[in-house]
């Protein structure tokens, strides 16, 4: 196998559940090109360890120490990074946010997913933003990683509907279910070299995509 069929090795950043990761792992087994080579959470109960032990993935666990400052953690999570050589790094509910430093280290070999429209609602409690604000309309982003929060060029979105009588957690459920779909999409433009970022835009078979990433048919 040449250099150019050889699978891209993927290590997947956690803190939760990982059901992200799982639809990621899924479709490494549906001929994604890619291989899920290491998982890294910064929580040891965190659920997405097991799912990673299911599929003999290794893991490793990088805890912050008490008075810790964050770039002495995000030193020691290069280190760990760095063990695995990927050729992508995958956050996937990695609730940290991570120094200008480390992004700077993997800029265009990082990716993120968000819940929401971006750039509407970066941050924390974006299905409740959304309804406060009387959107008929929210979703989740795809998006290469910068080191300004949630404001990296976008690669695809998915849109879902706000009903009237939704709470939270329903829009929440109707998110997620487009996430393990388009996540994993990205993963596999990036796995084939169709999908790069490129002076702050993203370009998807040599195509510059719009501020909203790519528009499906």
């Amino acid at each position: 196998m040449d250099s150019e069929q050889k699978n891209c090795r993927i290590l997947v950043l956690i803190s939760g559940s990982g059901s992200n990761l799982q639809a990621i792992i899924d479709s490494c087994d549906d001929h994604l090109h890619g291989e899920v080579v290491g998982v890294i959470s910064n929580k040891p109960d965190a659920y997405g360890l097991i799912r990673a032990h299911n599929h003999e993935i290794d893991t490793s666990c990088v805890i912050a120490r008490k008075g810790e400052e964050r770039n002495e953690y995000d030193a020691r999570l290069k280190v760990a990074i760095d063990r695995y050589q990927p050729d992508l790094i995958v956050l996937a509910g990695f609730m940290r946010i991570l120094t200008p430093e480390l992004v700077n280290a993997y800029l265009g070999k990082m990716v993120n997913i968000h819940p929401s429209l971006l750039p509407k609602y970066p941050g924390l409690d974006t299905h409740q933003r959304a309804i406060d604000a009387g959107d008929n309309e929210h979703g989740a982003s795809v998006h290469f990683v910068i080191p300004e929060l949630d404001a990296g060029p976008i690669a695809l979105q998915a849109k879902v509907p706000v009903y009237r009588e939704d709470t939270a957690e329903d829009l929440a459920q109707r998110v997620h279910q487009q996430e393990h779909a388009i996540y994993p999409m990205v993963v596999k433009w990036i796995c084939q070299k169709r999908l790069i970022m490129k002076n702050g835009q993203c370009y998807l078979d040599g195509e510059s995509l719009g501020e909203q990433g790519h528009a499906p048919d």
